[in-house]
């Protein structure tokens, strides 16, 4: 199924920001079945209808859940974060107390996350094109390139 995320108009911007978040469980315990898939879905129906938060996809394994999100500028990836990773880990506690039992009273997710923008029309090579291609009459000048340096 392809998702659809739309172009969010508010009064003084558009956006169509789209997020990758993957949350594993903690200690990487296969805890994720059938009936916590639902409290997963029925959260998020829930999370939509109280934060700016749309959920295009949500795809489970044993040991994580991949979302992908769509949210609005005053959202930062860390708060997108915090609200899924929260707000779930106490319903899925509540509604199947074995999977707190089975994570020995723990958390339910790790304390880390990986989050990533996702484009909705092309990657990152394809933005520079585009860029690259919407001078008028002048020929287009790169005033600056950043070199990433990973340390």
């Amino acid at each position: 199924m392809e998702y659809m995320s739309i172009y969010i108009h508010k009064s003084h911007n558009v956006s169509v920001l789209i997020y990758h978040l993957v949350c594993p469980t903690k200690y990487r315990r296969v805890v994720i079945d059938k009936k916590v898939d639902m409290v997963i879905k029925e959260i998020c129906e829930g999370i939509e209808k109280r934060y700016e938060l749309h959920f295009l996809e949500i795809g489970t394994d044993e040991d994580h859940v991949h979302f992908l999100i769509q949210s609005v500028p005053i959202y930062t990836p860390t708060k997108i974060a915090t609200i899924v990773k929260s707000i779930r880990a106490k319903e899925v506690f509540k509604r199947n107390p074995e999977v707190k039992k089975e994570l020995w009273g723990g958390a339910f997710w790790t304390s880390g996350y990986f989050i990533s923008t996702v484009g909705r029309v092309g990657n990152e090579k394809a933005v520079f094109e585009y860029v690259k291609n919407q001078g008028r009459d002048m020929e287009y000048q790169k005033i600056h390139e950043e070199q990433l340096i990973l340390v």
